[in-house]
């Protein structure tokens, strides 16, 4: 084989490897996207509400996460960003929410592939509710059975609730002691604010919101 010739195919190849990882970006975008359209719907992300996450790469560590300020309802794929692991923007001409911190975290410390956050109706009202101590259990419904590790209806769901706070750093590390003292639980709320859910992949963390979601309603409604 010439030089040309070997120039030609190391060149095609480095094409080959950016529209691999072009393509798997726009699909993560386009499924966060619709994710947000989904969760409008059902209430749980209203106005600017809600953040989401996905790791496109570990390694160094990328992830695909939705912009501040933004309308979920309303995403665009082309809206999403791409940030490394401080937070920089390396694709994309907005910038994510401070709560970005949180995400990574999370992603620290359960090792997820993506991180949602919804501002539902009920996990508002719970989440200021269950103050007192500082989490709600939840057990006895088939749907636990939708989260992850989880095979019988008689499972015990300890669903923690933190403090909110403006300072995403020290709420960061708030969450990361939590987590490492409560390996056993799928999400947390923070008081007055919404939930926080994760899954090894994207696919698995939307399901556990829909199960949490569900299951917090239907605490909300059948509460004494």
């Amino acid at each position: 084989m010439n030089l040309s010739h070997r120039n030609r195919s190391s060149n095609s190849s480095s094409q080959t490897a950016i529209s691999a990882d072009e393509c798997s970006f726009l699909d993560t975008a386009s499924t966060l996207a619709e994710i947000g359209a989904g969760f409008y719907l059902r209430g749980w992300v209203l106005g600017t509400g809600g953040n989401f996450s996905s790791v496109l790469s570990s390694d160094p560590l990328r992830l695909a996460i939705t912009p501040t300020g933004s309308h979920k309802g309303e995403l665009n794929p082309t809206d999403i960003l791409e940030i490394d692991e401080a937070g920089e923007v390396l694709r994309g001409s907005s910038r994510p929410s401070f709560e970005y911190m949180l995400h990574l975290a999370i992603i620290r410390a359960r090792g997820a592939g993506a991180v949602l956050h919804t501002h539902s109706i009920w996990a508002t009202i719970l989440s200021g509710r269950g103050v007192p101590q500082r989490g709600l259990t939840i057990e006895g419904y088939e749907m636990l059975k939708g989260l992850e590790g989880v095979s019988d209806h008689r499972h015990r769901e300890w669903i923690p609730i933190l403090p909110n706070s403006q300072d995403m750093v020290r709420l960061g590390a708030t969450v990361e002691t939590m987590l490492d003292e409560n390996p056993d639980v799928h999400g947390f709320l923070l008081e007055r604010h919404g939930l926080y859910t994760w899954g090894p992949t994207l696919s698995i963390a939307r399901r556990h919101v829909e199960i949490i979601e569900f299951l917090l309603e239907v605490v909300g409604r059948t509460a004494g």
